[in-house]
């Protein structure tokens, strides 16, 4: 494994922006909790904009629900290699319409399609996939040179995939310093292989794929380089007749600022145009990213006809960092509500694999990086819509950000092809509880932020146990070891944090007093039981509500192919999912060790 510190970030910039002193560390044996020794007071959350305000975007000369959904591609193998299927996915540009009334936009795409094409993987059998960057040389949007990553000399087009969710070997897995550009003309220090290895060998879910460069992740999905589905499939999943085929669909949400021309508008600081002018603040990089305009499937507010029966949809929230609390609302066809309810969702499966039963819900809260598998019956509504709306304020719980209040609209207006076979069985899955008890270790990750001056108060830097990208590792647990880390989110907003390699489980979630500081905090209320769609559940993202410490638990399994021995050190990474945030230092390396 290669060290992963000194690779000339901006020390300077950095040095000035260090929060706290020295992290001390305890033993990772015995249930010892590892505390962070530094004073840590909670945010409250403030009222600004994250992303500077737009005032003249195509949103406003945008009809709603003229286009109809579609469907992102199904991408097949190539050759075999080594008996496995081979895959060959090339990243290029593109143009497209994603709108009726916008003209063709510019966008970056996996084998140059947008929405990406989606992976169809069975348990038990691997696959190889060769990412390569087929890219001009020069990026279409704003790249912050300060932000970790991003200096000079380093290539501004540059790409790693990683798959979401997947249990992987570390050559496999997208380490953000392991890009390539254009050829592999230039590659980064823990640059491996070309050929990433799948194994599949956990249970059906819902995963994805998106870029994970150092630096420009942001930027690579927002150019189209994410929400990419991969659907691993088993044959315990297929026994429970559960919607299929024509009526088992992706819904992949994200949303963007457009020009009238159709381009796609990324904001900046700009000082001088309403952008914060604290000097602290990196020049381009803003704390947050919110549009305007709600894409499903890369189309723009768009419609799905529908029969009266039983849907699986596959939703994925694909977004840099809105979260979206959505529901049904019966709609005229043109998407005005009617004041009534429509069909509730029964959420099947959640991150890593299908849920002990379905879950009845009303509304569904989504952060950036979770899917929710979702069942909707539309059985006798025909002739009716539906409008699937969103009231989840930005930043997430209660910022006042821009907040686009439709996201698509369905139409029960398909005759019945025959009749719906399909169920839902009150049994679907088995998800075994991992004990506290056989927990080896308890790790503490502070989640904090440092605000820039009045009246904007945005965060210069996020930072988790006050360390940046490249200071030392201090996460280290041992293969096969139970821990429990506790996600004590200082800050006024939620964090969506995710654990590269593993699926984990929620245990509780507690409030704390804001006024008392880590790792004194007074706690004012009881742990909090995890809703019932999150456990018993298998998750690689969870929501960290800002005041509050969560709790989860996880077994660090590595893949088959590890074989871990006593001194091997496999490396991986976990970090805040709100994509501008894991740019700028919310992100830590860690080491499961043999």
């Amino acid at each position: 494994m290669k060290n992963s510190g000194g690779n000339g970030h901006d020390t300077k910039r950095r040095s000035l922006l260090k929060i706290g002193g020295a992290i001390g560390v305890g033993s990772a044996v015995g249930g010892t909790v590892l505390t962070v020794l530094f004073p840590k007071k909670v945010r409250s959350a403030t009222r600004h904009h994250r992303t500077p305000q737009q005032f003249d975007t195509a949103a406003r000369t945008l009809t709603k629900f003229v286009d109809e959904l579609q469907e992102p591609s199904t991408i097949s193998p190539s050759a075999t290699l080594n008996g496995v299927p081979f895959y060959d996915v090339r990243m290029r540009p593109l143009q497209k319409k994603l709108h009726r009334d916008l003209p063709a936009t510019d966008l970056w795409g996996y084998n140059g399609q947008y929405p990406a094409p989606t992976f169809e993987a069975r348990r038990g059998r691997p696959i190889a996939v060769k990412w390569e960057n087929e890219l001009p040389g020069r990026h279409f949007l704003p790249i912050d040179k300060t932000i970790h990553g991003a200096e000079e000399p380093t290539p501004d087009v540059r790409t790693v995939v990683h798959l979401h969710g997947h249990k992987v070997m570390p050559d496999s897995d997208g380490y953000p310093e392991a890009w390539f550009t254009n050829g592999f003309r230039r590659t980064g220090p823990f640059f491996e292989t070309p050929v990433y290895r799948y194994p599949n060998e956990q249970q059906a879910t819902t995963l994805w794929y998106h870029d994970h460069a150092l630096g420009v992740t942001r930027l690579n999905v927002y150019a189209g380089l994410g929400g990419g589905l991969y659907l691993l499939r088993d044959d315990h999943e297929d026994s429970l007749g559960l919607p299929s085929g024509r009526y088992e669909i992706p819904l992949v949400i994200q949303d963007r600022y457009f020009n009238r021309d159709g381009s796609l508008l990324y904001p900046v600081q700009a000082p001088d145009r309403g952008g914060d002018p604290d000097p602290r603040v990196p020049p381009v990089w803003i704390p947050e990213f919110f549009g305007d305009t709600v894409l499903v499937n890369g189309k723009v507010w768009p419609f799905l006809e529908v029969e009266p029966r039983k849907y699986r949809f596959r939703i994925l929230n694909a977004s840099n960092a809105r979260f979206y609390r959505m529901t049904l609302q019966e709609a005229a066809d043109t998407g005005q509500r009617l004041g009534r309810p429509g069909p509730v969702f029964q959420q099947i499966g959640s991150d890593g694999g299908l849920l002990p039963a379905p879950v009845t819900l009303k509304q569904l809260l989504i952060a950036p990086a979770e899917r929710l598998d979702v069942v909707i019956d539309f059985s006798g509504l025909q002739g009716k819509s539906f409008l699937l709306d969103n009231d989840a304020l930005a930043p997430f719980p209660d910022g006042d950000d821009v907040v686009p209040t439709e996201v698509m609209l369905f139409k029960v207006n398909q005759r019945l092809q025959g009749r719906d076979t399909s169920r839902v069985p009150a049994t679907l899955n088995t998800v075994p509880l991992l004990k506290p008890a056989d927990a080896v270790a308890v790790r503490d990750l502070v989640l904090s932020e440092l605000d820039s001056a009045p009246p904007f108060e945005n965060p210069i830097i996020a930072l988790i146990n006050d360390a940046h990208w490249d200071d030392p590792i201090t996460e280290t647990p041992k293969a096969g070891t139970t821990e429990v880390w506790r996600i004590i989110n200082t800050t006024g907003d939620a964090h969506p944090i995710h654990v590269h390699l593993v699926q984990f489980q929620i245990l509780d979630r507690r409030p704390f007093d804001p006024s008392s500081e880590y790792p004194n905090l007074v706690f004012s209320g009881p742990p909090e039981a995890p809703a019932a769609n999150e456990r018993p559940a298998w998750k690689d993202t969870v929501i960290s509500l800002p005041g509050t410490v969560t709790r989860v638990i996880m077994r660090f399994d590595l893949p088959s192919a590890a074989r871990p021995r006593p001194g091997d050190k496999f490396l991986y990474v976990f970090h805040c999912h709100i994509l501008e945030h894991e740019e700028n230092e919310m992100m830590r390396p860690y080491i499961v060790r043999g």
